[in-house]
C-alpha cells in the first residue's frame, strides 16, 4: 500500500542545496510542501535552491552539529531523505577519514536521533554502486556480492548497514538506494560534466581516462528524484537497498561520441589508458526490484546531455565556476 507524502508531511533533506537534493527539494515544493534543508555548503550551494528559496527553511551547518544541538527539531518529520556526505571516490582515496566522519559517522548520528524520536519517521538513504566495487559477474542484482574498492564503497555500505540494522533492531523504517552515475545541471563533477568541462577548454582535442571499454549506466537527475519517492512511498523500508539505475549501460567511448555530438565538435581522442584508483571497470545493472516499485527511467541519454549543456552554457565559464561556487558557499555559511 502507498504512504502518502502531501502537504500534511514534514519533510527533510540533508544534503538539500547539493546536486541531487536540491532537484529533489524543488520536486517536493512542486508537491506542495515546505521541506526543510540541512546542508554545510562544502559542495553544495544555497543557489541551487534560488528557484524554491522562499517555500522551504534551511539549517546551514554540519549534520552532527545540527542534531547535537538540537536545531533541526528532528522529532517532527515524517520523511527524512539522506543525501548529506562525501560523494567523490577520489575525495575518500585522498582522505578516507574525512570520508568517514562526513558518511558514515554521519549518517549513524542520524538514524541514532531518528531512533529517539518518537514518529519514526522513513528515511531514505543514498548508497551507491560503490558498495558493489568492481563485480566480477553482470548484471549487478541487490544480491551481488559487496566488496569496495574505495574508501567511499566501505563509508556508503556501511551506512545501508546501519540503516538496515536500526530498521530491524528499533522499528526505524529504512531504504537505501544504490545509485548509479546520476549526471544533469549542478553536478560539478563525475565524468559528463569532466568530459563537457574538457571539451570547453579545448574543442580540439580530448584527453580520457581509461580506454574507454569501461562501461556506466547513466541515470538523468531528475529520473533519480523519482526514484527517491518512489521508495519513500512503496518501498517496504524494512533495511533493504535497491539498485538506481536505467538498465541500459553505455561505454565511455560511445558517451564521448554522443557528447561530442551533443557539443558539435570533433575532437582528437586519446585515452590514457590507465583508471582512477577506486574506480570500477564496467557496471551492467538489474533494476527489476525498483521497476517493481513503479520505477521506470524517461529521460533519454541524448535529451540528458542537452540540458546538462544548456546549464554549462548559462553558468560561469569553466574557469570560473570553482571560485563563484566557493565564494557562494562562504557567503551564505556566514
Amino acid at each position: 500500500m502507498e504512504r502518502p507524502l502531501d502537504v500534511r508531511n514534514a519533510v527533510l533533506v540533508t544534503g538539500g542545496a547539493g546536486f541531487i537534493g536540491s532537484h529533489l527539494v524543488e520536486r517536493l515544493v512542486q508537491r506542495g510542501l515546505r521541506p526543510t534543508v540541512a546542508d554545510d555548503l562544502s559542495t553544495g550551494s544555497l543557489d541551487n535552491l534560488a528557484a524554491v528559496r522562499d517555500r522551504v527553511d534551511v539549517a546551514v551547518g554540519g549534520l552532527q552539529d545540527l542534531l547535537s544541538r538540537r536545531a533541526l527539531g528532528i522529532e517532527r518529520f515524517d520523511y527524512v531523505f539522506h543525501l548529506a556526505g562525501n560523494s567523490y571516490i577520489p575525495t575518500s582515496v585522498e582522505d578516507p577519514s574525512l570520508d568517514f566522519q562526513s558518511n558514515l559517522a554521519g549518517t549513524l548520528a542520524l538514524l541514532q536521533a531518528l531512533r529517539s524520536s518518537a514518529r519514526h519517521p522513513i528515511c531514505v538513504v543514498a548508497s551507491s554502486a560503490a558498495v558493489y566495487g568492481d563485480p566480477a559477474t553482470l548484471p549487478i542484482r541487490e544480491s551481488h556480492p559487496t566488496v569496495p574498492i574505495s574508501p567511499y564503497g566501505v563509508s556508503k555500505l556501511g551506512a545501508e548497514s546501519y540503516a538496515a540494522v536500526y530498521a530491524r533492531l528499533y522499528g526505524l523504517p529504512a531504504v537505501s538506494l544504490r545509485l548509479f552515475s546520476a549526471y544533469g545541471p549542478r553536478q560539478k563533477k563525475q565524468v559528463v560534466y569532466d568530459l563537457l568541462a574538457k571539451l570547453d577548454r579545448d574543442p580540439e582535442e580530448l584527453e580520457v581516462i581509461g580506454d574507454g571499454t569501461q562501461e556506466r549506466d547513466l541515470s538523468f537527475v531528475t529520473d533519480v528524484v523519482e526514484a527517491f519517492l518512489l521508495a519513500a512511498t512503496r518501498a517496504p523500508a524494512r533495511g533493504e537497498a535497491l539498485n538506481v539505475a536505467t538498465g541500459a549501460s553505455v561505454t565511455i567511448a560511445e558517451l564521448v561520441s554522443a557528447l561530442c555530438r551533443a557539443r558539435g565538435v570533433s575532437p582528437r581522442v586519446r585515452y590514457t589508458g590507465r583508471t582512477r584508483p577506486g574506480d570500477a571497470g564496467r557496471w551492467r545493472v538489474d533494476v527489476s526490484a525498483i521497476r517493481a516499485l513503479g520505477y521506470e527511467a524517461r529521460t533519454p541519454l541524448e535529451s540528458g546531455l542537452r540540458s546538462i549543456l544548456a546549464w554549462m552554457r548559462a553558468s560561469p565559464p569553466v574557469g570560473e565556476r570553482s571560485q563563484a561556487t566557493s565564494a557562494g558557499a562562504r557567503t551564505a555559511g556566514g
